[in-house]
C-alpha cells in the first residue's frame, strides 16, 4: 500500500506480532534498470536479512508492464537477499494505471503469463515469486483467466483482492469469486480485501476457502487483528465467539508505546516535512478502532511542528496507564 504501509509501519506491526510475512510497498519499473539504492530505500530490510526488526520475512513487490525490464530488474533485486520477489497487478490508483501497471493489466492475461514468466525465468530456483490480482478492471469475466495465466507463468501463489479495478476500495468485497479462482488453479491462494475484524477474516475464509488471509488496511486500523484472528484459532476466550464483539487485543496503553516507537523511526528516518502527517495519517485510521485515538487525531491534526508531537509524546507516556 503506497504511501501507507511502509518500512516504518511494517516495523512497527510486525512489532504487534500474528503476521508471518510482509510484503513491501510496489517499486515502479519502467525502461530502466534501478540502482541497488532505489531497492534499499523502499526495502531497507534488505540490510536486515530481508527481514523486519522483529524478524518477519519481507517479500519484495515491483509493479509494471515490460517483461524485459520488471525481468532485468528482479533479478538484480534479488540478489540483495529478499523473500521472495511479487508481482503487483492490484494497485486500481489511477496515476498507475495509466502508464500500464497494476490492476489495468487485468485485461491481458497474455501479457501477465509473459511478465510473471519472464520474472520466474530471471530469478533463482529458490526463490519465490508470487502474485496480486484483483477480480479484473471493469467487471469480473476475465478472473479466473488472470488467475490462471498468473499459475502458468510460473507464479507460486496468489494474492486475490476481492473487487475489481472499478470497485476501487468501496464495500463490499466479493470473497466468494476468490473460491472459483481457488477452484481453477493448483497454486496457494491467499484472500485480501475488507477485512476489519475477526469476524469479517472467518466470513472471508468461509466464503473464499481460503485459511490464509492478508491484512492491509484492516490491520494498521487495528495493529493487534492478526493476533486476535490467532486467538480465535486457538480457542481463547471471547475470540472464539463469533457471535461476540471482539475487543481490541492490544489495548490502547499498549499501544502507546508502539506509537511512540512509530514516531520515533518517522522523525530520525524521514524527511522532517512529511514527519507529521505520517502520524496524523496512522490516527486517521486508528480512530475507527480505538475511542481515544479520536481525542489524539484531533488534537494533533493542525500540528505542522514535530517538536510539539515529541513533548505531546514525552507527556502521555508519563501518565500512568497511559492517555
Amino acid at each position: 500500500m503506497e504511501g501507507l504501509l511502509d518500512f516504518v509501519l511494517r516495523d512497527i506491526l510486525t512489532r504487534s506480532g500474528g503476521i508471518d510475512r510482509c510484503v513491501s510497498e510496489f517499486i515502479r519499473v519502467t525502461n530502466t534498470l534501478l540502482p541497488t539504492r532505489t531497492f534499499e530505500r523502499i526495502i531497507p530490510e534488505l540490510h536486515n536479512g530481508g527481514r523486519t526488526c522483529a524478524g518477519v520475512p519481507v517479500r519484495a513487490q515491483l509493479l509494471g508492464s515490460d517483461p524485459a525490464c520488471l525481468a532485468e530488474n528482479a533479478a538484480q533485486l534479488a540478489t540483495l537477499g529478499p523473500h521472495g520477489i511479487d508481482l503487483n497487478f492490484g494497485c486500481p490508483a489511477k496515476v498507475v494505471n495509466r502508464h500500464g501497471g497494476g490492476a489495468a493489466l487485468l485485461d491481458e492475461p497474455e501479457l501477465l503469463y509473459r511478465i510473471v514468466a519472464a520474472v520466474r525465468h530471471a530469478v533463482p530456483a529458490h526463490m519465490p515469486v508470487s502474485a496480486k490480482m484483483r477480480l479484473g478492471v471493469h467487471d469480473d469475466s476475465r478472473a479466473e483467466e488472470c488467475a490462471l495465466a498468473l499459475q502458468a507463468g510460473g507464479a507460486e501463489e496468489l494474492v486475490v483482492h476481492a473487487r475489481t479495478k472499478a470497485d476501487a476500495y468501496r464495500p463490499p468485497a466479493y470473497w466468494a469469486r476468490i473460491a472459483d479462482i481457488c477452484a481453477v488453479v493448483r497454486v496457494p491462494v491467499i484472500a485480501n480485501g475488507e477485512i476489519w475484524n475477526v469476524q469479517d477474516a472467518l466470513r472471508c475464509r468461509e466464503l473464499s476457502g481460503c485459511h490464509r488471509l492478508m491484512l492491509g488496511r484492516g490491520m494498521v486500523t487495528d495493529p493487534g487483528l492478526a493476533l486476535a484472528i490467532r486467538a480465535h484459532d486457538s480457542g481463547m476466550a471471547p475470540y472464539a465467539d463469533l457471535a461476540q464483539e471482539h475487543p481490541a487485543l492490544i489495548a490502547w496503553p499498549s499501544l502507546l508505546p508502539l506509537m511512540a516507537d512509530f514516531w520515533m523511526l518517522v522523525r530520525t528516518r524521514l524527511d522532517r516535512k512529511k514527519q507529521c502527517g505520517r502520524l496524523k495519517q496512522w490516527l486517521n485510521f486508528l480512530r475507527h478502532r480505538y475511542a481515544q485515538a479520536e481525542g489524539v487525531y484531533q488534537a494533533l491534526r493542525t500540528v505542522t511542528d514535530p517538536l510539539l508531537i515529541d513533548q505531546w509524546m514525552a507527556d502521555q507516556l508519563a501518565k500512568p496507564g497511559g492517555a
